[in-house]
C-alpha cells in the first residue's frame, strides 16, 4: 500500500532576507502549489562558522548578501520573532510550517516554537551533541536528509535514535548533495537499499532531489519514498545560489499534482472487470458467432 505523497516545498534562504517575498512563498506553495508543507532554515552563523570561514569572502561574489560570507549568511537570516510569524502565516494558509536546523542554538531557537517537524540537513546530520538535544527536548517529528553520508555514519544516527525511542518519529531522506544535481548521480536505487535497511525501525523514507524537472520525483515515490522536498523559488533568476536548483511554483504545483495522480493509480483491480471495462467489454469484446 502506498501512502500519499508528502510534499515538501524547501524554501529555504530564496526568500532573500524579506519577509515579503517569505510570505509569497508560504501563500504561494499552499494556495497555488497545493504542498503539504514549506520549510524555511534557521542559522547562528558565529556558532556554524569558523572565524576563518565568516571573515572569508563568499565564493561566488555575484551571489553575495554581505562583503563577507558571514555578513551574507547574517543578512539573510531571520530571527526568532520573524520564525513566529512565518508560522502565524502558514497557519493562516493551511500549509505545515517546518525550518532546518543548522546548530544547537537555531535548535533550541526553533524547538521552542513546537514546529510539526524540524529538518536536519545533510551538513549537520552528524552533529550528535544537537541531535541528542532534540531527542530529549523536542517531542516533534525530525526529518533528516542521508546526502554526504557514509553508510557507518548513517548506522550511527539511527542507532543514536533508537537508543532513544525516537526512531519512530524520525524521517530519512535519499539525497545527493549537490546544486544541481545530474540524474547519473540522483541514484534513485539507493531507496531500495534504505527501505530494506531501515524501513519499520523509523517513521518512513524520503526523497530530497536537488535535480532538474520532476520526473525523477515521481520515480522515487513509486520506489517507496513517501516524503518529497524539493527546493521552491518564485523566480529562478533571482540572486542566490539555491534558486538555479530550484523548482518556480509552476514546477512544484505540477510536482504535486502528478504525484497525487500517481498515488490513485497505484492498486491492484478490485475486480478482474472494472466496472469502466465493462460498458467496452459489451460493446467490444470478441464474441464467437
Amino acid at each position: 500500500m502506498y501512502n500519499k505523497p508528502f510534499v515538501v516545498a524547501e524554501a529555504g534562504c530564496n526568500h532573500m532576507g524579506q519577509m515579503g517575498i517569505a510570505k509569497e512563498l508560504i501563500n504561494t506553495a499552499a494556495y497555488f502549489c497545493k504542498a503539504n508543507a514549506i520549510k524555511f532554515q534557521k542559522r547562528c552563523p558565529k556558532e556554524l562558522l569558523t572565524s576563518e570561514q565568516y571573515h572569508a569572502p563568499h565564493p561566488d561574489p555575484a551571489n553575495s548578501y554581505g562583503d563577507t560570507y558571514g555578513a551574507h549568511r547574517e543578512f539573510l537570516e531571520f530571527d526568532v520573532e520573524q520564525h513566529v510569524q512565518l508560522k502565524a502565516w502558514c497557519e493562516e494558509a493551511g500549509i505545515v510550517y517546518s525550518t532546518s536546523v543548522w546548530d544547537l542554538t537555531s535548535a533550541k531557537e526553533i524547538t521552542s516554537l513546537h514546529p510539526q517537524f524540524i529538518k536536519i540537513p545533510s551538513a549537520c546530520n552528524t552533529h550528535f551533541e544537537m541531535l541528542q538535544w532534540l531527542c530529549d527536548n523536542y517531542e516533534g517529528e525530525i526529518q533528516l536528509s542521508f546526502g554526504m553520508t557514509t553508510h557507518e555514519e548513517e548506522e550511527a544516527i539511527v542507532q543514536l535514535f533508537e537508543k532513544n525511542g525516537r526512531a519512530k518519529d524520525l524521517v530519512l531522506y535519499n539525497c545527493s548533495s549537490g546544486y544541481p544535481v545530474p540524474f547519473k548521480d540522483t541514484c534513485l536505487l539507493e531507496i531500495n537499499r534504505m527501505r530494506k535497511q531501515y524501513e519499520g525501525r523509523v517513521k518512513g523514507i524520503g526523497f530530497s532531489g536537488h535535480h532538474l524537472g520532476i520526473a525523477v520525483d515521481v520515480a522515487a515515490y513509486t520506489l517507496g519514498a513517501e516524503y518529497m522536498e524539493r527546493h521552491y523559488t518564485l523566480d529562478r533568476t533571482w540572486k542566490g545560489t539555491d534558486h538555479a536548483a530550484s523548482l518556480e511554483p509552476d514546477g512544484i504545483r505540477k510536482l504535486v499534482k502528478n504525484l497525487n495522480a500517481v498515488h490513485e493509480a497505484l492498486t491492484y483491480k478490485e475486480q478482474e472487470i472494472l466496472p469502466i471495462e465493462q460498458v467496452q467489454r459489451d460493446k467490444l469484446k470478441y464474441r464467437k458467432r
